[in-house]
This record gives structure tokens, sequence and C-alpha cells, in this order.
């Protein structure tokens, strides 16, 4: 098992380069067996979860190769298994996405329930409830979802609302099955992420008719079928927010290509009020510190508010910042298991609830720490840059889930990260 020693204190400076965004490429993956034959989709990062999706993908019967690094060409002609095993969704929660395309394109799918990173309760339940009023005949047995459409799917106003706000992934699912449906579908409630945008954009290049993506109301009217298409990943917001962080985290200063600003309102506003200073360029942005970090209290909310998934490394920001902060998560209530971890180097942190309450200190020293998810796992890596010492960070197999070679792109500009097996 990989370990990442970061020796910190270096102020980075350079250019870094932003990846496809996974958390797009993996619904675009899974959309892309609604069409019989060849899909190819540029810019798709090479990273775990990406291979784990591969993996599903071949074993219902589509074939990928990446003729280039960042290719993925998927010929969904042949679809004879539709069912998704554990083995392989128990490790990626986005495999939930196949759901939705199979019952649409077979009538019929036996999808494990999913796993992923260990951030607290993230049920089904929204996916299961959209794809029933749709006309599906959905049923738990021996953790699978088996779903049939004997009768087809039939379009309908669904709401997609649940008690953290909308489900990305959910509003993902229902939408690709509702591109086949008899009919119009509404959803009301429905995500407004770029994610989701992404994936509706891919979809209207395969023939599908939606309108109103990226608002709280979508609506979708159903087309006998779909044809396969040519399409290009938008930029990973999180990965780029990460660089951002990192720029602050270390008081330097990067030019972050392939960045959309347009996609990280509420992050870029959280930055400059902590300090930083941030000028769009040709290719993204370019980023650099203030002359102190600023505290600032944080929000977590469905876009267009505050990513759940920059919480953490937000958080490890902060805890070097000149004053009291205080964050929120109102996503995932539990998503704080990086707080123990920051606190054995110094960070004085304090959970109360959904909240934690966050003490400012004049720096942070080295330990050996655990990442227990992914962006918890790029959290600690920005607080081993800031750190006095040499942090060793455990089981970062995490971070390769959503982060394509993180540690050489940051050791271009300028940090000290070497990637050890244990």
């Amino acid at each position: 098992m990989d370990v990442f020693k970061v020796h910190g204190g270096t102020s980075l400076s350079g250019k870094i380069r932003v990846s496809g965004s996974k958390n797009s490429a993996l619904p675009l993956m899974s959309a892309s067996l609604l069409a019989s034959g060849t899909t190819t989709i540029k810019d798709v990062p090479v990273l775990s979860d990406v291979l784990f999706m591969q993996k599903l993908l071949g074993e219902i019967g589509a074939e990928c190769s990446r003729n280039e690094p960042h290719t993925l060409s998927i010929d969904a002609a042949r679809i004879y298994k539709p069912y998704g095993d554990y083995e392989i969704v128990r490790k990626m929660r986005a495999s939930i996405c196949v759901l939705g395309p199979l019952l649409a394109r077979c009538g019929r799918a036996e999808v494990s329930m999913p796993g992923g990173c260990s951030i607290g309760t993230r049920p089904v339940d929204l996916h299961i409830r959209g794809l029933r009023e749709l006309g599906a005949d959905i049923r738990i047995s021996k953790g699978y979802i088996i779903a049939k459409a004997s009768k087809g799917l039939k379009g309908k106003k669904i709401f997609l609302g649940g008690p953290f706000g909308s489900s990305v992934l959910a509003t993902a699912n229902v939408m690709m099955a509702a591109t086949l449906a008899e009919g119009e579908t509404i959803i009301e409630s429905a995500a407004c992420e770029p994610e989701v945008v992404d994936l509706a954009n891919f979809l209207k290049t395969m023939g599908a008719r939606i309108y109103n993506a990226g608002s709280p109301e979508m609506r979708i009217e159903g087309v006998p079928e779909l044809r396969p298409t040519n399409y290009r990943v938008i930029p990973d917001r999180i990965e780029a927010g990460t660089y951002m962080v990192a720029a602050g985290i270390t008081g330097g200063e990067l030019e972050i290509d392939n960045c959309r600003l347009d996609h990280l309102g509420a992050v870029s506003d959280a930055l400059e009020k902590m300090g930083m200073v941030i000028e769009k360029t040709t290719e993204g942005c370019r980023i650099s510190s203030g002359k102190v970090i600023r505290p600032v209290d944080i929000t977590t909310q469905p876009y267009p508010g505050f990513p759940t998934d920059l919480q953490a490394q937000f958080m490890a920001m902060l805890s070097i910042a000149q004053g009291n902060s205080v964050v929120t998560e109102k996503i995932f209530p539990d998503r704080f298991m990086h707080v123990p971890e920051m606190t054995r180097m110094g960070a004085l942190l304090r959970k109360e609830g959904q909240c934690t309450i966050v003490n400012g200190v004049p720096g942070l020293t080295s330990a050996p720490i655990m990442a227990s998810d992914l962006r918890a796992s790029a959290a600690l890596v920005l607080a081993g840059l800031a750190a006095e010492g040499e942090t060793t960070i455990n089981r970062v197999y995490h971070i390769d889930r959503g982060y394509e070679k993180i540690e050489e792109k940051l050791n271009k500009v300028g940090a000290e990260i070497v990637r050890e097996s244990a």
C-alpha cells in the first residue's frame, strides 16, 4: 500500500494543468450504453475510478479501449449482461449510473448497491424513486437493485428533492433513462451542477432532447433511439479548486490551465475573502496568495453553493488563518473524518454537530497521518505542504481515485512529495 512523504515549507510557483472531470467522465461513460456503436470521449482522466468503470462496462458487454492516454472509446453495440457485480460496484459509488441506461435500453437491470468513500450515509432512494416514477418495477434483494420495465418507460413529472437537497447522480440516472422513455419527463429539484449540464450536453449530441439543464426544473422529451457520439469532458472543478488552495496554503502563486472560473464562483469568492488574488487567463486563471490568510465562514451547499468536495481542503488552509472560522457541512454532515488527522498536525479544530470550529494557528507540524477518503486525502497533502518537516500520509490509494498523478503535478511547481510502497 502506497504512502506519501510530504516535505513542507516550500511556496509553490509555476503552471499546472487540470485534468478532465472525474465526476463528469463517469456518468458520460455510463451514458454511452444508451447507443449501439462506438462513442469516443476525450480528456478522460486516468484514475482508479475510471478504470473500475471501464471494467464494469466490459462486464456488461461494452468494449473499452484507449488509443491515446486520455481518449476513451466505448463500443456498446452488444449489451449481453445488464448486471453490475458487487465486486466492482462496491468500490465506486458512480457505478449506480449504469442503472438508468441499462433499464432504458435493455428493459431490465440488476446492479449491486454502490460503495465509495466513507463520508457518511448516501442512500439510493432518490434513484429508485425516480426510476419507479418512470414505470420501472424495482425491488432490493440480497444487496442488489433489481429493476424491470417490461412495458417500457413512460415520461412523468418527478420530484427528486432529498433531505440534503438535490442529488447529482440521481438526477443523472433519471435523465439518462428518460431520454428513451415515451413522452415528456420533467425533473423537479434537479441538480444544477456543471457535471449534470455536461451530461445533458453529451446526451444532446447523441440525439436526446433535453431542456433547461442546469436549472432546478429540467425537461426531457423521449426519443426512439440515440446514436454514438464524440465528446470532450469539462475540466475538473474540484481538482482546480484543490490547486487554488495549494497556492494559498503555501504562500505561492500558480497559473492553472484547463480551469473554468465560471464553475468556481463560490470557491473564488471564499478565496478572495481569505486574501487571495485571482486573475482570469486565456486557459484558466492565475492565483497568488496575500500577505496573510484571513478567516472566513464556509457552508457547503448544492451548486452554485460551496462544494462539499472542497470542504476538507479549505479547512486545511483555514487552520493556519489569522483568526477563527466556522465550517458547516450541509451535504454530508458526517464528512469530518479529516479533523482528527489535522489535529495530529497541530490544527485547533472542534467538531460540533455539522459544524467544525477552526481556530487558526501560526503553523502546522509534521506527523504520521491516515487518509480516510478521496477529498480528505487531498486536504492532508495540502496540510503537509504547509507543515514544518516531513509528513507521512498513509492509504493514499484514496487520492488515486480522483486526482491524476497529483504528486507529479505538484512536484513540477515546487512541492516535495515522494510516493513509497509501505
